[in-house]
């Protein structure tokens, strides 16, 4: 009798998470269909995507592929799009970084009603800031140039990162800063040799989010880039797409290969992703 009643007991979870398990396996294969349909149809010919569009590939056509990483424009696009993301994700991290802590550790007259107009560029559109966003570079003499576009994503990047890392430098117990000061650590020593190590799961988080954000950007590329030179990958997606409109096969490979360099970096700090969201809300 003990041994059902044991037996009933460790059934149960199981019933009870098959549900979430289900819908897990159901948005998973919403997001894996169409990278696993556009990587096979890199693979595969023009005429066999209309007579077998989710098959293997009767001929692996690997051509498409190669044909696109043998172009040095997409090597100069991955360039300039790695540049503008890397530099864009250490301003808008560093900027809020020393924000956040200031937020956190800090008490002043108008600190709330400061981090409350932080928060509120959350609720402000890119698509509706574009045309004062185009008239304002151009008056600074930043169209074209990748500062531009850097200067821009950073701005509108840094609400949600100092969100989340105000969050986890209040979550630091008060003591280990006192302890601190009493060795004779500066308020910037504390932030630098002591708060930034423990926050690396958050920084990993608003790096990601960053990276990710400016590797996607179009619209703000588009508005700011006049020269080819200059272009990111989705711009170079688009004139790709145009170039080559009856070879879809071609297309596929190209969308594919500007994929990896941003999966790649989001498989590497993937699990710091959920632990860096969480980690404000969890210690302390």
């Amino acid at each position: 009798m003990t041994y059902g009643v044991t037996r009933g007991r460790k059934q149960t979870p199981r019933r009870n998470t098959l549900p979430l398990h289900l819908i897990a396996w159901v948005v998973g294969a919403f997001v894996l269909i169409p990278v696993i349909y556009a990587t096979l149809g890199g693979f595969k010919r023009n005429s066999e995507l209309s007579t077998n569009p989710f098959g293997l590939p009767s001929t692996w056509v690997t051509g498409n592929y190669t044909d696109v990483l043998a172009s040095s424009s997409f090597w100069l696009q991955l360039w300039n799009s790695t540049f503008i993301a890397v530099v864009t994700t250490v301003l808008t991290v560093g900027v809020a970084a020393l924000a956040g802590f200031v937020f956190a550790r800090f008490a002043f007259r108008g600190r709330e009603a400061l981090f409350t107009l932080f928060t509120a560029g959350l609720m402000f559109p890119f698509a509706v800031a574009i045309l004062p966003i185009f008239v304002l570079l151009r008056a600074l003499g930043l169209l074209g140039d990748p500062l531009g576009v850097i200067l821009v994503q950073a701005a509108f990047g840094l609400p949600l990162t100092i969100i989340i890392l105000r969050g986890f430098f209040r979550s630091i117990p008060g003591e280990i800063e006192e302890a601190a000061i009493i060795d004779g650590c500066s308020p910037f020593g504390f932030f630098w040799r002591i708060l930034l190590p423990m926050a690396k799961p958050a920084i990993a988080t608003v790096s990601v989010l960053a990276v990710v954000g400016s590797w996607n950007n179009f619209m703000l590329p588009l508005v700011v880039f006049t020269e080819e030179a200059n272009w990111t990958l989705p711009l170079g997606i688009q004139q790709f797409q145009g170039q080559y409109a009856s070879d879809t096969a071609r297309i596929l490979a190209y969308l594919v290969l500007a994929m990896i360099p941003a999966l790649g970096f989001y498989a590497v700090a993937e699990r710091h992703l959920v632990g860096g969201l969480t980690a404000g809300a969890t210690k302390g």
